[in-house]
């Protein structure tokens, strides 16, 4: 019994460590679920639309992270699986079809097929070629959305209301809405955190690494990237569904090179390879970008050069600064 006391006192670093983290994501979701209860004290309906759509890209930010944080795939195409999403609550509401599960089916049934078909394509290039070509898969989806013009074309469409679940006006309410958002963004983070800790993560993350060694063993990368890559951009289409019913409104610059970038920066904002890390680094991002937009109208002009020194003085993003303020 001692000698089994004595091994256990001799390895606390691991759990310690352990311990840590789970901390931060833990403050995260618990400082989200009580922010309603603080909007109360001002302009409740802008608070809880501001920060529902924190969460809504921070569940594309995740989604993201996946293949980039532990797959090293820079993809800036990214943002057409939320414009896919979106338009997939859109359409099918202009038809007459309110229910949401029906929507749900109609985006991951499109972001599968469409990430499935040209992450076959792209991954059969690596660096800055790929890129260049999620970067052209993003963009013909950009400009497919501006050439329907049943469905707004260029200038977006306003949906009729949102999406009823079981014919049930669930999502009406802001504040009912806005936990239905924490709840897939808590489902979404712990989804990724299963699957980054599975075999399969542990695998993708040696495709990260070091993609010959991985095949050497008898591992295909090709194949656990596309994989990676298709529940990636299912993930974003889910994104895409929650911002079309919290925006009422849908748009193709929903899928602009632009967004897809903006949702990598969130990424190394809140630290690559950290999955909390993409939540935090999309409400620092929105946040700041608010608050600025507040002062002056040429915000861009303090907003840009700011993230640049966060994200040189904060390697490992804003994640990064919590273990060197400790050791410090």
């Amino acid at each position: 019994m001692a000698e089994l006391s004595a091994a256990r006192s001799a390895h606390p670093a691991p759990r310690r460590r352990a311990l840590r983290g789970h901390v931060v994501p833990l403050a995260l979701f618990a400082a989200l679920a009580l922010a309603p209860l603080a909007a109360k004290l001002g302009p409740e309906g802008y608070i809880l639309s501001l920060l529902t759509r924190v969460m809504i890209f921070a569940i594309a930010a995740v989604s993201l992270d996946l293949i980039l944080g532990y797959g090293g795939l820079i993809s800036f195409g990214h943002a057409g699986f939320v414009g896919l999403g979106a338009y997939a609550v859109a359409i099918p509401m202009s038809h007459g079809s309110t229910e949401v599960f029906v929507h749900l089916a109609a985006a991951l049934s499109a972001c599968a097929v469409f990430a499935l078909v040209t992450g076959a394509i792209s991954l059969r290039t690596k660096g800055v070629y790929f890129i260049m070509i999620t970067l052209a898969f993003g963009q013909m989806l950009f400009f497919l959305a501006t050439s329907l013009a049943p469905y707004g074309g260029d200038d977006g469409l306003t949906l009729p209301s949102k999406s009823l679940v079981f014919g049930a006006r669930v999502f009406r309410g802001e504040g009912a809405f806005y936990y239905v958002v924490l709840a897939v963004l808590a489902g979404v983070y712990l989804l990724c955190r299963a699957i980054v800790g599975s075999r399969f993560g542990r695998v993708l993350r040696g495709t990260r690494e070091n993609a010959v060694r991985m095949a050497a063993i008898g591992f295909d990368p090709f194949r656990y990237q596309l994989v990676a890559y298709v529940i990636a951009a299912m993930i974003a289409g889910v994104a895409g569904v929650l911002l079309a019913n919290q925006a009422e409104f849908v748009s193709p610059a929903y899928m602009t090179w632009q967004r897809s970038g903006e949702l990598i920066f969130m990424v190394i904002l809140g630290g690559l390879g950290s999955l909390h890390g993409a939540i935090l680094g999309a409400v620092a991002f929105l946040l700041l970008e608010e608050v600025l937009a507040g002062f002056t109208e040429h915000w861009k002009l303090i907003f840009g050069p700011l993230l640049v020194v966060i994200a040189i003085m904060g390697r490992g993003g804003l994640t990064g600064l919590l273990p060197r303020r400790r050791d410090a």
